[in-house]
């Protein structure tokens, strides 16, 4: 049933009729154009909005101390659940993390019982915000070598409310 001609008759029914509708493309494209296709346009609508965007003001960026001060410790609360399924929040009790109680200004690799993996040495001699920060937002960039398997929180006011959240369940 199938031979090399059937094969063939069908391979070449396929090229012909892709041929077919090349060509119909081709010809229509040329048949529809405008003759005046490549001219500006008669007119243009103002849509209010501006094409350059270069006229408007720059949104100034507030620095992390700005957002760390105004930071919601309610807004925090629901970000501390990345946290948790590694993290507690309680005095003492550790997970496959060190507890975060009191983490904020809390000397760094301090939480007695867990065995830290030797990495935050490069993270400085106390956690305080903007180092809690800069953690939070790419854990390996500043402990090279941790084994906190955390991709990182990009947002600089999830960070401050996530911070804020952690220091306020601390008291």
């Amino acid at each position: 049933m199938f031979d090399t001609m059937v094969i063939t008759k069908a391979v070449a029914a396929f090229c012909g009729a892709l041929l077919i509708f090349l060509l119909g493309t081709w010809a229509a494209d040329e048949l529809y154009k405008p003759r005046n296709h490549a001219a500006a346009p008669a007119f243009v609508v103002d849509t209010g909005m501006d094409d350059d965007m270069d006229d408007a003001e720059p949104v100034e960026e507030l620095t992390f101390a700005e957002l760390y001060e105004a930071a919601d410790p309610g807004a925090g609360a629901s970000l501390w659940s990345q946290c948790r399924a590694c993290h507690a929040i309680e005095d003492g009790r550790n997970g496959v993390g060190p507890h975060l109680y009191g983490i904020v200004n809390r000397d760094v690799g301090s939480v007695d019982g867990f065995n830290y993996s030797g990495a935050l040495d490069q993270a400085g001699d106390v956690w305080t915000p903007e180092i809690l920060s800069a953690f939070l937002e790419a854990p390996s960039s500043v402990a090279p070598g941790t084994s906190m398997n955390y991709r990182g929180m990009s947002s600089a006011a999830d960070r401050a409310n996530l911070i804020a959240y952690m220091e306020a369940e601390s008291q």
